[in-house]
C-alpha cells in the first residue's frame, strides 16, 4: 500500500530561519577553510606557539564571517 505524503501540521521555515541557517552553514565551511589556509600561511611565515594560535583563530573568524555573510545573502535572495 503506497504511503501518502502530507504536511500533517508541519510548516516551512520562515525566510529569517533560512537566512540564519545559510549563515550558519557558510560560517562552518568558512571556519574549516580558514583553519586550513590560516595554518598554512602562519606556519609559512614562521609563527610559533601563542602567535600561531592567534593567527589561525583570526583567519578562521574572518573566513567564516565572510563566507557566512555571502551564504546568508544567497539564501535571502532565494526567499
Amino acid at each position: 500500500m503506497p504511503v501518502t505524503v502530507g504536511s500533517y501540521g508541519q510548516s516551512q521555515p520562515s525566510c529569517f530561519d533560512r537566512v540564519k541557517m545559510g549563515f550558519m552553514m557558510g560560517f562552518a565551511v568558512g571556519m574549516a577553510a580558514g583553519a586550513l589556509f590560516g595554518t598554512f600561511s602562519c606556519v609559512r611565515i614562521g609563527m610559533r606557539g601563542r602567535e600561531l594560535m592567534g593567527g589561525i583563530g583570526k583567519t578562521m573568524m574572518q573566513s567564516g564571517g565572510t563566507f557566512g555573510t555571502f551564504m546568508a545573502i544567497g539564501m535571502g535572495i532565494r526567499c
